[in-house]
């Protein structure tokens, strides 16, 4: 008989309200429920266990496989992404949520009788999305499991059995390592603070477990360990262990797998929940994680400090096997959030969306624990119509659908089922692969000679893009190239299972292909990929709608033709920036693009500019192609025709042609328009209809009544000839005199506005010396109005 676990009270009640309802198990860590409950609900048919994490997935079900753990050898197995370890007769089989929702929109689950969604508490979008979907359908028994979470709240959404079990056999005390009680997480000397408290305590302990919050921390605290315990892992008695989803079997072998060796083991959050890393007595808790959320429209990633929920679950590894202590790097009374906020409110929404849909559900009508953010849902919506994935009335497309299958962000799943030819659907694959890994692939060259070899090894270019599928499909990389082979190795495994899906050949035959129409086909399928550079802040680029800036690992800017004024970002990472809504979008992933390829793709939009005399009485206009806010080709167009109209009124509205013609009939429009909003319109003393009127649509106009067909035409009239018959002539002096367009005091000049709707007056400077500002009694009347002087960028009141 296996030992006696705190859970193992609770099984004669699990038993009898699984066969009646759903269950909330709220359960301490170290209770014994992610390895209890799927043997106890296995007695009632098959079980999924959905386990966010895949290492834990992967340990729970080998753990399952002893008959230390599982003395009636119920079969155990387990689905990762792209690994697949059971049979139709296993009988507990652990999922990650994105290896179950696809289940889902498959076949509904139906091979199972029982759910249990383990650690519900750290409410990834994909298990909030599985739970809303299977309750929806009522069609399996549901248990949601955690050690600590809001389980009221649970236990009312799914109208469930609440149950609960005590955890931890053994005490562990709490230390706080701060000045103040009130002192938050802070990364500032990290690695440092982490070597001296272990330095003061490791004699006392066996094995150490220190949170920290991602890979970059890991690896520094991992150096600064390994140099001041040189010795003592020299010498084969301690082991110091990274582990995050990233690892390698050999170091998650290390870190779970009890050993004579001390071991201090260095983990992000994966290590918080479900996995049972034995002989830990001391944790280090930094108080610190890396985690989305939503600022100023976008998801961007920042640190953040953890809530009291994940403190509890991190000072629960300890005091597993006996007495534990917790040491946390923050005050007592540190003001922490009660429970990490769900990831479906604080990120984009596109996936889940798009998932929902595939397993024939609507995504905005489904009922969660809490109601979704509604710009955030029709965003998602507006992105997934575009790519026409989804229908009007939100019904999911075949082309959708087919999206759904690359598991993969949706954007590159767009991308590739776009791409015209095969080659260039290869290409994108291998990219889509390269940039789908949980952490970078390769670091570019810093040196001039490795960067020029890097540039022949590319095909004399400089180009992320193509060097990362270049990346993924060598069978060897170049010695001088700095790339994480762990990294290369996912990413290779998930271009050939796309690969496989999509009947395309096997990396070792990839199909060559040219980059220019490859680029082509990218920015037909996905235009708002492409931005230009700014032409005064050159490391920033935009696209209308975004801006980006020049990450420091992009080879975009080391190119040897310093022209490159474009480019396709195809991956941005975007970090909360200064300013309470600013975000800092770095663009890591970057294709060069010319000017010309975006002027044959049609980019941007055509606009008239201006009108030169290249001879006597010959005009030629400037035709300009414009794409966020800046010109990228210009043309020179002869003036006949419509656009002779428009080239005349620019040259009359820029007093190059019958001169004095614009400043009058600029001032009538102008006065006429505040006459009509003023009131003062009456229709039996006025020649022209109540309509506000545009100076150069009114002078077009004209040029069409006079018969002006030609800029030599132009010549054969004068100013005198065009007349605008706004305010009657009787009353236009009276109104001048009170509501004036201009005031010329003796030594400035000010142009004066008038916003009706705020009765405000704005006198605008000029031209003059003067440096004081005007004084009240300088100026009209104005009875009633408020009056405000503008110089520049400095507006003041004038009382």
């Amino acid at each position: 008989m296996y030992a006696s676990l705190p859970i193992d009270n609770l099984k004669s009640d699990f038993l009898a309200a699984l066969s009646q309802q759903h269950i909330v198990v709220e359960a301490e860590t170290g209770s014994g429920k992610s390895t209890r409950l799927p043997l106890w609900a296995a007695e009632l048919g098959r079980v999924l266990v959905v386990e966010p994490r895949r290492v834990a997935c992967t340990s729970l079900a080998d753990y399952l496989t002893t008959k230390t753990a599982n003395p009636q050898q119920i079969s155990v197995g387990y689905a990762i992404r792209f690994e697949q370890h059971f049979n139709a007769d296993t009988q507990v089989v652990f999922a990650t949520p994105g290896v179950a929702l696809r289940w889902l929109s498959d076949d509904q689950l139906a091979l199972f009788d029982t759910v249990i969604i383990d650690e519900f508490h750290e409410r990834r979008w994909d298990t909030d999305l599985l739970l809303a979907l299977l309750k929806q359908r009522q069609s399996h028994r549901l248990v949601a499991t955690s050690a600590t979470m809001d389980s009221e709240r649970l236990v009312e959404y799914l109208a469930a059995t609440h149950l609960y079990a005590t955890g931890r056999n053994f005490k562990v005390d709490v230390y706080h390592q701060a000045n103040d009680t009130q002192t938050m997480p802070s990364d500032d000397h990290l690695d440092q603070r982490i070597v001296k408290l272990i330095s003061q305590h490791y004699a006392d302990h066996q094995d150490i477990l220190v949170f920290l919050p991602g890979r970059k921390e890991i690896t520094a605290a991992t150096q600064a360990l390994s140099r001041y315990f040189a010795a003592a892992i020299a010498a084969d008695e301690m082991d110091v262990i990274p582990l995050h989803a990233s690892v390698t079997d050999d170091e998650r072998q290390r870190a779970l797998t009890a050993s004579n060796k001390q071991r201090i083991i260095l983990a992000t959050n994966v290590a918080e929940t479900s996995l049972t890393i034995p002989g830990v007595t001391l944790i280090v808790d930094s108080g610190l994680e890396r985690r989305t959320h939503q600022r100023n429209g976008r998801t961007v990633l920042s640190l953040h400090a953890i809530s009291k929920a994940s403190a509890e679950q991190r000072k629960g590894r300890a005091g597993r096997v006996k007495d534990g202590v917790c040491l946390r790097l923050y005050g007592k009374a540190a003001p922490l959030e009660r429970l990490t906020p769900a990831e479906l409110q604080r990120e984009e929404l596109v996936e889940p969306y798009l998932a929902a849909l595939c397993c024939e559900a609507k995504f905005s009508q489904l009922a969660f624990i809490d109601p979704l953010p509604e710009k955030t849902l029709a965003s998602a919506f507006q992105t997934l119509q575009t790519m026409k994935a989804v229908t009007d009335d939100e019904v999911v497309t075949d082309y959708g659908r087919r999206l759904y299958q690359l598991p993969i962000d949706s954007l590159f799943a767009h991308l590739i089922t776009a791409m015209p030819e095969r080659r260039h659907q290869e290409a994108m694959v291998d990219l889509a692969a390269a940039l789908s890994i949980p952490q970078k692939l390769w670091q570019p060259p810093k040196s001039e000679q490795d960067q020029q070899a890097l540039f022949l090894w590319l095909g004399q270019q400089y180009c992320d893009a193509t060097a990362l599928i270049k990346i993924v499909r060598a069978d060897v990389v170049p010695e001088w190239l700095t790339v994480d082979d762990n990294m290369r190795a996912e990413a290779r495994l998930l271009a050939a299972k796309m690969r496989e899906v999509l009947q395309l050949p096997q990396l070792e035959a990839a199909s060559a292909f040219r980059r220019q129409p490859w680029i082509d086909a990218v920015i037909t399928a996905v235009p708002e990929l492409v931005y230009v550079r700014r032409e005064r802040r050159r490391q920033a680029l935009g696209n209308g709608f975004n801006e980006v800036t020049l990450s420091r690992d992009t080879l975009f800017g080391i190119e040897h033709d310093q022209a490159t004024e474009a480019a396709i970002v195809f991956d941005q990472f975007a970090l909360p920036g200064k300013g309470i809504k600013q975000n800092l979008v770095l663009a890591t992933c970057i294709a060069p693009v010319t000017l010309s390829q975006m002027v044959a793709l049609d980019l941007g939009e055509n606009q008239q500019g201006q009108t030169v005399e290249t001879s006597k009485g010959h005009f030629q206009t400037a035709i300009k192609r414009v794409y966020a806010g800046r010109v990228i080709d210009t043309q020179w167009q002869d003036v006949s025709g419509g656009a002779a109209g428009t080239a005349i009124v620019d040259l009359i509205l820029a007093n190059e042609v019958l001169t004095g013609l614009a400043t009058r009939i600029v001032t009538d429009i102008q006065q006429w328009n505040l006459y009509l909003g003023l009131g003062r319109y009456q229709a039996d003393i006025c020649q022209r209809k109540p309509e506000i009127v545009d100076a150069a649509m009114w002078l077009l106009q004209q040029i069409e009544d006079l018969g002006i067909e030609t800029i030599d035409d132009i010549a054969l009239f004068s100013a005198d000839d065009f007349v605008f018959d706004g305010i009657p002539e009787w009353e236009r002096e009276e109104f001048d005199n009170q509501y004036p367009h201009s005031v010329n005091l003796n030594d400035f000049e000010m142009r004066i506005e008038y916003q009706i709707s705020r009765k405000t007056v704005i006198a605008h400077y000029l031209q003059g010396n003067r440096k004081q500002d005007p004084k009240r009694w300088e100026l009209p009347r104005w009875q009633g109005w408020r009056i405000k002087y503008k110089k520049a960028s400095r507006t003041i009141d004038i009382h």
